[in-house]
């Protein structure tokens, strides 16, 4: 790894605000800060004041952060990168709102192929980035809802992205990017990062949120290691369900198919990959 790409060295705000606001890229506010407790927390907060559409937030250091299932996610300074947007899609319906977790995966997963092509990665529904061969998680993303005061409702949505965190401090099942040979640095992750959640949620949001109009739904469709495999869903009432994870339906809902039942659409829950996908055209 040559000196300039350590994926430790602090980011420089003023070079990604270069790269990425208007005109340059379609984002319309980023702030870079050395610590924080939540991304999203602080971002919602501003939401409320009257924050942009298309604002962003990167924190160096992560304290408090939450991610799925009330899951906390932190990370240590410039091991991680952690950033929130904030989205105010006008026109399109809420219930596609959902869409924008997905969407974000896809953007993650081609940010990833785009600067490191031999690094596998792949998404696990919804939302959860898969890297290396073992396909251990490298990344989360959540997304809340703004509320309705201070420039309309919205959605943040917040990425936690282990680039260079060391194993120790790494939860059973995950992984880091370094660890699988990823050798840009975050200021360039970033910045490719950026530019492809733009360019998702830009053309979803120009369809009106409809994802099969803009391409999105085929897109996630290639990248999701879960269609073709065999799986357990682990429901927010407590059961779960064992079959295979046909497809994703318009609304973005899993569509399972249990051995002898009838297909299952799963709007949310765990998922666990009892056989992996055979199918490569659900592998990248």
């Amino acid at each position: 790894m040559s000196p300039g790409t350590d994926p430790a060295t602090p980011l420089d705000a003023y070079a990604l605000r270069n790269a990425v606001l208007r005109p340059a890229g379609g984002w319309s506010a980023l702030d870079v800060v050395p610590s924080t407790g939540s991304t999203n927390a602080d971002l919602l907060a501003s939401a409320a004041k009257g924050a942009e559409d298309r604002s962003v937030l990167i924190a160096e250091e992560q304290v408090r952060g939450r991610g799925r299932l009330d899951r906390t996610w932190t990370s240590r300074p410039g091991a991680a990168l952690t950033l929130s947007v904030l989205w105010r899609p006008e026109g399109v319906p809420a219930d596609r709102l959902g869409w924008l977790p997905m969407l974000a995966g896809v953007a993650l997963v081609d940010a990833i192929s785009e600067l490191a092509a031999e690094v596998p990665a792949a998404l696990k529904w919804p939302n959860d980035l898969l890297v290396g061969p073992s396909r251990g998680k490298a990344a989360g993303i959540l997304a809340e809802m703004t509320a309705v005061s201070g420039g309309g409702p919205g959605v943040v949505l917040g990425i936690g992205l282990n680039v260079s965190t060391h194993g120790t401090d790494l939860p059973w099942g995950a992984t880091s990017l370094a660890a699988h040979g990823f050798a840009a640095s975050r200021q360039e992750l970033a910045a490719t990062l950026l530019a492809h959640l733009y360019q998702r949620e830009a053309q979803w949001r120009d369809a009106s949120g409809d994802a099969d109009a803009c391409g999105l739904r085929t897109a996630y469709r290639a990248r999701c290691a879960t269609l073709g495999s065999q799986v357990r869903v682990e429901r927010p009432a407590g059961d779960h369900l064992i079959g295979m994870a046909e497809d994703v339906d318009p609304s973005g809902r899993l569509l399972v198919l249990p051995e002898g039942g009838e297909r299952v659409a799963v709007a949310a829950g765990d998922v666990v990959h009892l056989r992996p996908a055979d199918n490569p055209d659900h592998q990248r």
